[in-house]
This record gives structure tokens, sequence and C-alpha cells, in this order.
């Protein structure tokens, strides 16, 4: 009797098509934002809703107006970013969240369909992130598009240790240079 052994699945064409957009706009980085950032703009976001197509999207003209509107109750703000992006600025009232916690870490005894919006660098680890949010049962995720590197390079406000700040945590050289000069902190 023949053993047939299954094959594992190949990666579904969505997958791919995302990992290699995503390589396409790092390569693209290297030329310069001055010339291509509005192309990696394009394939940044073309590529983020191709691999997480279930996540809710919202820009950064809706969230600060949803923040200015007293008569919406506010969104929980997780910055999924690293303790060093975190230090350099974040979205005023926001909490950060390890990229890698459980939903239960993340909001501790907040009712399923509390409003949260998760933001990152540029949308990559937040999308991951609302993605288990609405795997453990929270109704209203929303991811920022383009996440606080779009946030910032609309100016709009930022906070380190509790004050007013303008620049932003480049995450590394090349994703940086989506960054517009005057928001990129030293990296």
């Amino acid at each position: 009797m023949e053993i047939v052994r299954p094959h594992p699945p190949p990666r579904a064409p969505t997958v791919r098509l995302g990992i290699l957009m995503t390589a396409l706009i790092v390569l693209v980085a290297g030329f310069g934002a001055s010339r291509t950032s509005a192309f990696q703009w394009f394939l940044l976001r073309a590529s983020l809703h191709n691999q997480f197509p279930r996540v809710q999207w919202i820009t950064a003209r809706e969230l600060a107006d949803w923040l200015e509107d007293r008569h919406r109750p506010r969104p929980v703000l997780l910055d999924v970013r690293a303790v060093e992006e975190w230090n350099v600025s974040h979205l005023p009232g926001a909490r950060r969240v390890d990229p890698g916690a459980s939903a239960e870490i993340a909001l501790p005894e907040a009712a399923k369909d509390v409003p949260v919006v998760t933001y990152c660098a540029v949308g990559y680890r937040s999308a991951e992130f609302a993605t288990r949010l609405r795997a453990a049962g929270f109704t209203h995720v929303q991811n920022l598009e383009g996440s606080i590197f779009q946030w910032a390079n609309e100016h709009r406000p930022l906070v380190r240790d509790g004050t007013p700040a303008s620049r932003v945590h480049p995450y590394s050289k090349s994703w940086g240079r989506l960054l517009a000069d005057d928001a990129r902190a030293p990296l």
C-alpha cells in the first residue's frame, strides 16, 4: 500500500501578493521619499488591505473628527508599537500595547462593543492586532490607515510624556522615509 502524504497547502495568492507588495515598498523606499512617497503609500495601503481584508480602516481625518466630537464616545486608542517608538511620541490619550499581547491583556474587563482604534507605525502590526481583537469578540475595532506616520504627516497632535511633540520614531531607516522630514525623529 502506498502512503500518500498530503502536501502542505500553497500560500494563498493574497498572502503572496501582500508579501511581494511589502517587499516592493521597502525596495522603493531605498530610492528616497521625495520622488516615491505617494507611490509607496499607495502600495502600502493596497498591501495592507489585501493582507487584512476583514480589518475595518479609519482615516486620520475621520479619527480626528471623531476625537473632536463631544457627542460620540471616545474610542480606546491602542498604540501597537515597541516601547522605544512610544517613548518618542504617541497620540494623545493612547495606551501602549505590546504587539504580541493578547486581547485580554490589552483590554481587560472592557465591554466587547467598546469602540477601539489601533495604530502602529504604518499599519501592519496594528492590523494584526485588530484582527486578534475581532477574533476575541470585540465588535467595533478599526485600524488607523497610515497609522502614526500618516497622522504625523498631517501635523495632527502628538504627545511625549504628556507634552506636545512633533516627531515620530521612524521604525527603521527605510520605513522612516514615509515620514515627512519635519515629522521624522532621529533613528
